[in-house]
């Protein structure tokens, strides 16, 4: 759904509200900060500026950045990077950004079974994240465990590979796990069967119960999964 007429502001209305917390900024210094890249506002048709709310929580970001914690334009660029892709900006100059994940004591939060578009992390950053080795992703790679989208990982990715990492410990090997990611293709393809006729009504309402639908079965997928290996393994004792 598009952003509403008057969600845009001019850049005056932008310099308006800047104003009260750095006296400083001009209409020229917005300029500039465009031009380095920091921000980039849409256009109207004849060419004038339209900033949006994000595109104020930039600046005040990049000006708070400047102003208070000395930061050059540089820096600043990177942890911008790195929260446009779902990262926390490093503490300190040349420390790596480590990723943001939702957790519920130590389980997946249910938002993780919504689309993952936010976190886009490079080779190096999912290997330092997640603990894997170059050797143990390139397995998971081949097994079709871990795949780039583009030309980033997904949180999904990192789930991935820090369980994987948590069980190489145990003396599990990557090629043990395949078995997993069959089972786990079988049951994406039921939940499949059971909203593609929602997604075949082509109106929003299928669609948000669609995305519903999908969350809670695999919610419950995921509490199965653990229920019928905790009754194998008490059968086992």
């Amino acid at each position: 759904m598009g952003v509403p007429a008057r969600a845009y502001l001019s850049i005056g209305e932008v310099l308006g509200k800047l104003r009260s917390d750095f006296p400083d900024v001009t209409i020229s210094k917005i300029r500039f900060l465009e031009a380095e890249g920091l921000i980039e506002p849409q256009r109207t048709p004849s060419g004038y500026r339209k900033f949006t709310s994000i595109d104020l929580d930039r600046l005040r970001y990049v000006l708070f950045a400047q102003r208070d914690q000395y930061l050059p334009l540089k820096v600043i660029k990177e942890n911008l990077d790195a929260i446009d892709r779902g990262l926390q900006p490093a503490t300190t100059s040349g420390a790596p950004a480590a990723p943001r994940l939702a957790t519920i004591d130590g389980g997946l939060a249910p938002s993780a079974f919504v689309e993952q578009g936010d976190l886009k992390l490079s080779r190096d950053e999912l290997i330092s994240s997640s603990g894997v080795t170059e050797a143990q992703l390139i397995e998971l790679e081949s097994y079709g465990l871990v795949a780039m989208k583009g030309r980033f990982y997904d949180a999904d990715a990192l789930a991935v590979a820090k369980v994987v990492a948590e069980m190489a410990g145990f003396g599990i090997e990557s090629r043990h796990l395949r078995a997993f990611k069959t089972a786990a293709d079988r049951e994406v393809g039921l939940v499949e069967q059971v909203i593609t006729p929602l997604l075949r009504q082509k109106n929003t309402e299928s669609k948000a119960r669609a995305e519903e639908v999908q969350r809670e079965l695999a919610s419950l997928s995921v509490r199965l999964h653990a229920a019928l290996v905790r009754t194998g393994l008490h059968r086992s004792k």
